[in-house]
Order: structure tokens, then sequence, then C-alpha cells
């Protein structure tokens, strides 16, 4: 039996799954949805009812799906889900899942369906860094994933390398785009911004560093913190964190009982207005794939020091200050050596936006992820 071509049916049908998110891996698949519902395919996302309200997926021209993905397996929530996404995958001509759970549960619907050739592709956005038992139970679920899936597209190149280890039968890279910053910040703005962050210091010059993210282990945020303790006398920063999650209150608490100089945002909707009024921008995670604000800082002109894991590398080139991940004291020398070099914050943030022009669009993402459907919908099924 052949797979069935989008050119014979007049139009493809494509389902993409997703489990709880609110960071870049929902972004990416509300770009996914409405560029292949601007192509003409017929977009379903499936996903837990909440990443609607999110990511607005109805509003980009999908069909969207609610199908309670748990962030950990279970039985009868697995088998509810899997049920969904059977009724989910209904006509559906390929199936594209992102994440690990999301690809699971997927491959246990498609089963039956598979033998009438629905092609499975499977997004790999995150690095297994578990340590002990919970590794391994993972490495198996990798290993089951990769070999079930027709094509594993990973979002940095060790991903991709990671799949094919795990033995991909074809992995490819490819990287997720940020969504466009939105109009520039008008002039005048930093400062306000500045005078609403400092307060009674606005006018001292006081340096801002900014750090944006999930409050999760793989942030390493407390890594931050440790290199801030070091940030003290004249000049000494003021940290802002933006983000929120399960650590947050660790965190706080070390803020608070530590006196350090940083200051714990929460979830802020206004990224771009804290970006220009930062001096700089500190990325401190155990692992990135293609970090969102770190393609946000650059696109920016804001001087970023980051640590030299997954995708950043490659990602950032020479525009950025890389240190090695986990080391406090090359961290908190890297800030402060930049802090007091005016020259090569300005050389940096020069360095920013030509490398940025150098990244894949949306649109560039869109185009190959719909090459790749049709390969896989025109190729005879294997």
């Amino acid at each position: 039996m052949e797979h069935t071509s989008p050119a014979s049916t007049g139009q493809l049908h494509a389902v993409l799954v997703l489990a709880g998110s609110s960071g870049g891996i929902g972004a990416h698949v509300r770009s996914l949805a409405q560029g292949l519902s601007a192509h003409g395919l017929e977009v379903t996302v499936a996903g837990p009812a909440e990443t609607d309200g999110l990511y607005g997926f109805s509003e980009a021209g999908a069909r969207f799906h609610p199908v309670e993905i748990t962030p950990t397996p279970g039985p009868r929530t697995d088998a509810a889900a899997v049920g969904e996404l059977r009724r989910a995958f209904n006509r559906a001509t390929l199936v594209h899942a992102h994440g690990l759970r999301a690809a699971l549960l997927s491959d246990l619907a498609l089963r039956t369906a598979r033998a009438a050739g629905t092609p499975l592709v499977v997004t790999s956005h995150h690095a297994n860094l578990a340590t002990g038992m919970e590794r391994r139970v993972l490495r198996l679920m990798e290993r089951r994933v990769a070999r079930a899936a027709d094509l594993v597209l990973g979002v940095s190149s060790d991903l991709v390398a990671r799949a094919r280890t795990l033995g991909a039968a074809d992995a490819r890279l490819s990287p997720v785009a940020a969504p466009p910053l939105p109009a520039p910040v008008p002039p005048g703005r930093r400062e306000e911004v500045r005078r609403e962050l400092l307060g009674e210091e606005w006018d001292t010059g006081r340096p801002i560093v900014l750090a944006v993210g999930r409050l999760i282990p793989q942030k390493n945020f407390h890594l931050l913190l440790d290199a801030a303790s070091g940030w003290r006398g004249a000049g000494e920063p003021l940290v802002l964190v933006a983000g929120d999650g399960p650590e947050q209150e660790a965190l706080r608490a070390r803020v608070r009982t530590e006196r350090l100089p940083v200051r714990l945002l929460g979830h802020r909707g206004d990224v771009p207005d804290l970006l220009a009024a930062a001096d700089l921008v500190v990325i401190s995670s155990r692992w990135e794939a293609r970090s969102l604000v770190a393609q946000e800082a650059l696109r920016a002109g804001v001087p970023l020091v980051a640590t030299a894991v997954g995708g950043l590398p490659e990602l950032v080139g020479d525009a950025a200050a890389l240190v090695p991940p986990a080391d406090r004291a090359a961290l908190s020398d890297a800030v402060s050596g930049l802090l007091a070099d005016p020259a090569r914050r300005a050389a940096l943030a020069a360095a920013g936006p030509p490398q940025a022009a150098t990244w894949p669009d949306e649109a560039a993402t869109v185009a190959q992820v719909l090459s790749v459907y049709d390969e896989l919908t025109s190729a005879p099924a294997k």
C-alpha cells in the first residue's frame, strides 16, 4: 500500500501534538499551525485544553482538539489520552508530535492507523537531563520513539546526533525560529523602564542584568544566584529574573536569606521592554537548544553571557560571551568583566543583529516542514 499524496487528495491534514507547554514548544507549534494553514493545509492541534488558551491555536487557522496529556505517565490518564488521540487522528494524513510524552502517546494511538501508512514525525526539543533510574527509563522511552518515528527532527545538532545513536532511521536538523520581535521600543522608553525598575536608584547608573525563562532545574537559576553573590560593592548590578515555575519559592528564599541583588519579577509580558532596559542578558542553563531569549537578545542588540551548552554555541557564534556550564566563577567573572568594559559590550551588541540575520526565520522553518511532509506523504509506505 502507498501513502496518499497531497496532490491526489487536494489537501493534506496534519495533526500537531504537544503536551502541556508554556515555553518554546507551544510558540513553535503555534507558528507551524499558522504557517501550514496559510499554505492550504488542514491543521489540527491536539494537546491539553490550557495550551489553546495560552497560544491561541484556534486563532491561528487550526482546529483544536483537547487531549489531556499529563507531564508524567499514568495508566488511566494515558489510556484516556491515547483514546482521544485516536479520535484526533481520524482522517490525518500525517502526525507530527512535539516532545517525548506527546510522541510516545501518539505512537500508541497510531499503532492501528500505521497499517494504513500514516507517517509519524517527531520533533525532539529537549535533552535528557535526568539522573539515576529516571535517566535510564527516559532513555528507553527515547529509544522507542526514535525507532518508531518515520523521521526525527532535532532542534539542535546534538539532538540529531542523539536520535541517530538511539536508532532513528532518519534524523535531521530543524531549527526552531523565535517569533519576530514587535516594533522597536520607542526612543526614551529605555529610561522609562529603567526608572520603573530601579526606582530611587535610577539616576545612579546601576547596571541591570536580565535573565528570562521558566524557573526549572534545566535553566539553573541557582547558578546565577551563586554568581550574583559575588557582585558586591560599587557598580553592583541589579539582577532581574522574568519567569515563573516550580523553583520560584526556593529561589526567593535564597534571595531573601542571602540578601542577594536579585529581584524575581514573575511572568512578564513585556520582555522587549525589559531587553531595552538591560545592560546585558545572562543564560545560566544546564542545556538549551535554540534558546528563544538568546535569539531575542541578539536581535535586540543586547550583550549576552551564556553557558556553552547544547545548541547555544552554534546559535550565537562569536556574538556572545560563552562560559563553561556549572562554573560559578566563570559566569561571575564574565558578567563583571563585561559590565566594566563598555567597548566590549558595544562590540557584542553590534555583533548580535548580523548573527541573527543568519538564522532561518519562521517562514523558512515552515517551508522545511512542508517539504518534509510532502516527502513522507508522497513516498511508498515502508
